[in-house]
């Protein structure tokens, strides 16, 4: 066993509390899949659905919608049929809470007419920059009550189709505005001067006003967010939530990770894992030893583990199925 190895394994040791009161333990999962490019998975509709459906997960996460045509959604009867391949499976849609996504049917071109990634005179306030790391995607002031309303009705949208919750992606995004540009450094808990919370407890906030517009019309429905790990130290958020997705716990490219990001990461988890909500994990690592390395340590550490491709456009390998 190699010196990290060995740090990692001695580092962390779960220890499950017994709940009181009324704390939500409603998903049941060891095993995900996550494909948001469904029209590559398969060389029709149909054939998606039938390897969605016979993929032997617990928990599938799709984007709402199989391709972006007119009549790309997901209809009730799919998604009951994707659902229906295994016992006490949950089916997810995929949602972007932290930026603008031009390719969704909220968009209006005139927010960004020239397409320079600078938000147009007639665009709403919450809009912000493009992300120059993932196209079509902006910034959004997320805790503005516009951008909340688009997307609580793409919530109600998505409860329609039949899904059994949403897994939120961009949750991180107040990472973006605890950079503190003047002096070149991030602020941990900056303060936005818009609403006088930190960027962090705004989103929160976000996540909590999700929850509770969504559960009133379907009281068990599931909230997984993506990363924004942080958040977890937060027993409003961790009561919020039902389970989460990490990115890139163990590996980053064809690397591991540092010791003390896989530390600090499984130090926030603990957080979760204490109120027996999964944890599941999302490697993009293709080297075999890379991969025997997430496994091994996802096992130790009882958290359930998915590698699969960027695009996610494949089933990809569950290392927990059942």
């Amino acid at each position: 066993m190699n010196h990290l190895s060995h740090l990692l394994y001695l580092f962390f040791v779960f220890t499950p509390i017994l709940l009181h009161g009324e704390e939500r333990i409603t998903l049941n999962a060891r095993s995900m899949t996550y494909v948001l490019q469904a029209e590559k998975l398969a060389s029709s509709r149909n054939e998606a659905v039938k390897r969605l459906a016979s993929s032997g997960r617990d928990l599938i996460v799709l984007d709402y919608a199989y391709n972006t045509d007119i009549n790309g959604l997901w209809t009730s009867e799919e998604i009951e049929s994707i659902r229906k391949g295994k016992f006490a499976r949950k089916v997810v849609a995929y949602i972007s809470i932290g930026e603008a996504e031009n390719y969704r049917p909220y968009w209006q071109s005139h927010w960004d007419t020239n397409q320079d990634g600078q938000p147009d005179k007639g665009a709403p306030s919450f809009l912000n920059t493009l992300n120059p790391d993932w196209e079509g995607n902006y910034k959004v002031r997320y805790w503005c009550r516009s951008w909340q309303n688009i997307i609580l009705k793409y919530v109600d949208e998505i409860m329609k189709q039949g899904f059994d919750g949403i897994y939120l992606d961009i949750v991180d995004a107040f990472e973006f505005y605890e950079y503190d540009a003047k002096n070149k450094k991030w602020v941990d808990n900056r303060i936005n001067p818009a609403t006088g919370n930190t960027y962090r407890q705004d989103m929160i906030a976000w996540v909590h006003k999700i929850a509770l517009h969504a559960r009133k019309t379907k009281p068990h429905f599931l909230i997984i967010p993506q990363n924004a790990a942080q958040l977890l130290t937060e027993p409003e958020y961790v009561n919020s939530i039902d389970s989460i997705g990490i990115e890139d716990l163990f590996t980053t490219g064809n690397k591991k990770q540092k010791l003390d990001h896989i530390e600090g990461m499984i130090r926030f988890l603990k957080n979760i894992q204490r109120v027996r909500k999964p944890v599941f994990l999302i490697e993009y690592g293709k080297k075999k030893d890379l991969r025997e390395f997430s496994a091994k340590n996802a096992n130790f550490n009882k958290m359930f583990l998915l590698f699969t491709n960027r695009n996610l456009s494949i089933l990809g390998t569950s290392a927990s199925e059942n």
